[in-house]
């Protein structure tokens, strides 16, 4: 009798119906993904690097994330946020984008515009409402000085605080057809001491304790090396 009560439980888990639920949830998360690697194509086609790069702190984000104890819902924003933090500057005209030299004050209040424009796009998906407010404040300053909002500390998004410790980093390591990536210590330094005023020093501490030990690998990604001068 127990064997036949232990079988009809087995076979009551793959019903019509939870079988129906079981392939919609696959179909969701295919879809998810799907949405997320054609945003991302989107912006290898708008610059080759800037893919590349999302790429990379969406490897080294998720590092920190787990390393920090988010929950599986953060660590799926945080994939998300770190892969398309970078979506809205296809709203942002090429010129601005790519000019070699110091952005002026209009043209940089545009290009300040970018996680609004990402924040537009992405809220309207189903299920990326979330990850579109990471983005949104992924430019905010631990003191509060940064934007679009001027949240400080822990009004910050936590995965927003990590995007914006691996962005600044892997933007200060990366050469461009317009300058050269900073050497390792350079870039070490500079985020030391932003650590507290533009970077949560928690994400900061623990982005290096790993990233230290991997920098040739990192390096060689990002088009420069280790003992590049400045």
């Amino acid at each position: 009798m127990g064997a036949t009560v232990l079988t009809m439980g087995a076979t009551s888990q793959w019903t019509p119906d939870s079988l129906r639920v079981k392939q919609m949830e696959q179909q969701i998360t295919a879809l998810r993904s799907s949405v997320i690697c054609a945003f991302n194509q989107l912006l290898d086609l708008k610059d080759l690097n800037t893919g590349v790069h999302s790429t990379r702190l969406a490897e080294w984000g998720m590092r920190v994330g787990q390393e920090l104890g988010l929950d599986e819902a953060e660590l799926q924003n945080l994939e998300v946020a770190a892969l398309l933090h970078d979506i809205g500057k296809v709203g942002i005209p090429d010129s601005i984008l790519k000019k070699p030299g110091r952005l002026d004050q209009t043209e940089y209040a545009l290009m300040k515009k970018h996680p609004e424009y990402g924040w537009a796009v992405l809220r309207m998906l189903p299920g990326f409402e979330h990850a579109a407010l990471d983005i949104l404040h992924h430019h905010e300053n631990f003191d509060g000085t940064g934007y679009p909002a001027g949240l400080k500390e822990s009004e910050i998004p936590v995965v927003s605080r990590i995007v914006s410790v691996i962005d600044a980093f892997d933007a200060m390591v990366s050469s461009r057809p317009y300058r050269v990536g900073l050497p390792h210590e350079e870039a070490v330094r500079r985020l030391i001491a932003s650590s507290g005023t533009q970077f949560d020093p928690a994400v900061v501490q623990c982005f290096l304790s790993f990233a230290q030990a991997e920098m040739a690998t990192v390096f060689a990604a990002a088009g420069t090396s280790v003992t590049s001068a400045l």
